[in-house]
Parts: structure tokens; sequence; C-alpha cells
């Protein structure tokens, strides 16, 4: 097994547990830790230059992922996102690159407009939580109605269904 195929099952492992975890954390905590981030920028760092991303792809990347940054905390801005979210979609789109980034965003759309659905269909047809349920915070903070969504839930699926299809993946295929 040669240095890029490895580096890049590597980073198939680590994107793909990083997009899991943060959706499950979002889903119960709803906070999107900055540390998970900063790992996941890391990663990137190692990991794209033992592919075999150039320098062009690198920096390619960066400006696209601080494009996504600025977009996503404009909605942050407007109450739309939470913080969390805008810097794990800013560092999804630098992993996914100027090829997918568009792909991943349309995705995260579409999902994040069906999971805001989903949610507010629950919350209307489950006007009251049955007694169990609230204790267990999670499904009593998707239930309030002035609890927003969990946008990593989305923004994670989104990001799994592109990256089989970027050339991280060519390496290994």
């Amino acid at each position: 097994m040669t240095i890029s195929v490895f580096a890049a099952t590597t980073a198939m492992i680590i994107f793909a547990f990083t997009m899991v975890y943060a959706a499950l954390i979002d889903l119960l905590t709803r906070k999107i830790r900055n540390s998970l981030v900063l790992l996941f920028l890391l990663a990137y760092a190692v990991l794209a230059p033992l592919v075999g991303f150039g320098a062009y792809e690198i920096v390619t990347s960066i400006f696209v992922a601080f494009a996504v940054l600025l977009l996503a905390f404009a909605l942050f801005a407007l109450g739309l996102l939470g913080g969390g979210d805008a810097k794990l979609a800013a560092v999804t789109a630098l992993w996914l690159g100027l090829e997918y980034t568009i792909a991943y965003v349309i995705h995260a759309v579409l999902l994040g407009g069906l999971l805001a659905l989903l949610l507010t269909q629950f919350r209307v047809l489950v006007p009251v939580l049955p007694p169990f349920m609230h204790n267990i915070p999670w499904i009593a903070r998707l239930h309030a109605r002035d609890c927003g969504v969990p946008y990593g839930i989305a923004l994670a699926a989104a990001a799994l269904i592109v990256f089989p299809h970027t050339s991280w993946m060519t390496v290994i295929l």
C-alpha cells in the first residue's frame, strides 16, 4: 500500500467519523465543538499533501472554505445557522474543494429544509410530549418550538453523500 492510498484511506475514515460524530453531537447537545472542527482542519492539512493534492488544489480549497465561512457567518448573524454549523460547513468545504462544494451546499440546503419540515411536523403533530420523554433532554429540546434546527445533521448527511465522488476517493479506487 502506497503512502497516498494509506493517507486517502485514513482521510475517508476521519471524514466519515467526523461527520457522524458532528451530527450526533449536534442532535444531542446542539453544540459542535471548536476542538472537533480544529482537528478536522488539522487532518486536512496533514493528509491533503500526502494524498497528492497540489498547491493549486489546496489553495483553491482554502478560498472556497473561506467563502463558505463568510456565507455561513452571514446566516449565523441572521440567526439562521449556529456558529458551530458555520465552522463545520467551512472546513467540510475545504475537504470537498471547489469541484464539490456547490453539490454539498445544494444537498445541505435540501436536507436542512427536509429536517426543518420534519421537526415542524413533530412539534405540531405531537403537541405534548409523553411524560417519559420529558426526561430525555435532547428529545425535549427538539420538541421545543423556540429551539432551532440542528443543521449539523443536514450538513453531515450532505457531506457523506458528496464525499465518495471526490478526489480523495479516486486515490483509493
